[in-house]
């Protein structure tokens, strides 16, 4: 099969094009015809040297992902489902607002990590996806809206990217670095290392290796003060508990390119969304909780996410005066608190929704079911 060229950051093509006897500065222009322009076929790229077209159209193609659908939201948002091969289909969302576009980029067929709340956990774990198949995701993304858009040349679609799609990327890491460079490179999609940002369940080792290979914005799901309750909620905790999370986030700061770290807590009724756990919360972040008295703040912002019910879950969306009054103990204690706006919820495609198709190789179902039933998540809580 020939190679696709969407798996290579630009480091990378240069070192495989010197395998073909060519100099660095081909591959750049290479590069630029890839993602700045969206070209695929290599006879259009008119300044590249015939003897190097040639060369390609017998090793090489830019291969994107097929796509089986696309949703539009009535605000905006749009949704892509893309083939990826063996009965494994990933989710894409791009999302518009007044001052940026963001795309909700995947990085995993299912994922492994199985948190109560999220609706992709649930569907289990297949495989990770390659470098190509996450950047196909933005390849396309970019392409297909300044299209739609009528966008001029040099004016982008999206100027945010998120790694909040379905998987966890810090599990796919292999592929997950060469995809975040080909997104900052200014040859590819010139993004700001403030605008990428990699969402994780809590990843620790690979939290301290991405602050050292290619720090971009990090957010953690957090999702629980304390770590008898995460453990019901994000599995992933009973292997690094808070302590240890906390305590890698305050070192990904020494190189991030934003000064705090963003946690994401969904609002689940009942279960994490009482006052006394907002108290908890507030301790846990400012260094005073069990998990990290003594360790000092983690500068943080809270992102406070509405959670989106599905039926296998058997939780419910907290209600919105008890998220406000949430809100409020964090705000009081001097920390920025956001209320996510839900998106494309009528089209599947807002926070915790996405599923896909995913021939899953876990077990998910079975062990959740039981998970549930063992721990109830209601209990694990202590509601004070």
């Amino acid at each position: 099969m020939a190679v696709n060229l969407l798996d290579f950051d630009l480091e990378g093509l240069a070192a495989w094009c010197q395998g073909l006897g060519e100099k660095r500065f081909r591959a750049v222009q290479l590069f630029r015809w890839i993602h700045q322009r969206g070209e695929s076929d290599f006879e259009r790229m008119s300044d590249l040297a015939r003897s190097l077209r040639g060369k390609l159209a017998g090793v090489a193609e830019v291969r994107g992902l097929t796509l089986l659908s696309e949703h539009r939201s009535a605000d905006g948002t749009v949704k892509w489902l893309f083939d990826v091969g063996g009965g494994n289909a990933v989710e894409t969302v791009f999302i518009p607002e007044d001052d940026r576009g963001t795309l909700c980029v995947s990085s995993q067929a299912g994922c492994a990590v199985g948190c109560r709340f999220c609706s992709t956990g649930h569907q289990g774990f297949s495989r990770n996806l390659e470098t190509g198949e996450i950047v196909a995701q933005l390849w396309h993304a970019e392409h297909r809206l300044r299209q739609s858009l009528g966008l001029a040349t040099g004016e982008r679609a999206i100027d945010n990217v998120v790694m909040m799609g379905m998987g966890e990327p810090l599990q796919n890491y292999a592929a997950l670095v060469p995809a975040l460079r080909t997104m900052l490179d200014d040859h590819g999609y010139g993004l700001s290392r403030r605008r990428v940002t990699v969402s994780t369940s809590g990843v620790v080792p690979m939290i301290d290796r991405l602050r050292d290979d290619c720090p971009v914005a990090l957010a953690v799901s957090l999702h629980a003060p304390d770590d008898t309750l995460r453990d019901a909620l994000v599995p992933l905790n009973r292997k690094y508990p808070l302590a240890e999370l906390l305590a890698a986030c305050r070192r990904y700061l020494e190189k991030a390119p934003r000064d705090f770290i963003t946690f994401e807590y969904c609002m689940l009724d009942g279960v994490n969304d009482m006052p006394a756990q907002a108290h908890e919360l507030v301790r846990l972040v400012s260094g005073q909780g069990t998990a990290s008295r003594g360790a000092g703040r983690v500068p943080c912002k809270l992102n406070l996410i509405p959670f989106n019910p599905f039926p296998a879950s058997g939780l419910k969306r907290s209600p919105r005066d008890r998220v406000l009054a949430f809100a409020k103990v964090l705000q009081d204690a001097g920390i920025v608190t956001t209320i996510r706006r839900t998106r494309g919820d009528d089209i599947d495609a807002a926070c915790g929704q996405l599923a896909g198709e995913v021939q899953d190789r876990t077990n998910a179902r079975a062990r959740l079911a039981l998970r549930r039933k063992v721990i109830p998540v209601a209990a694990a809580g202590a509601v004070r």
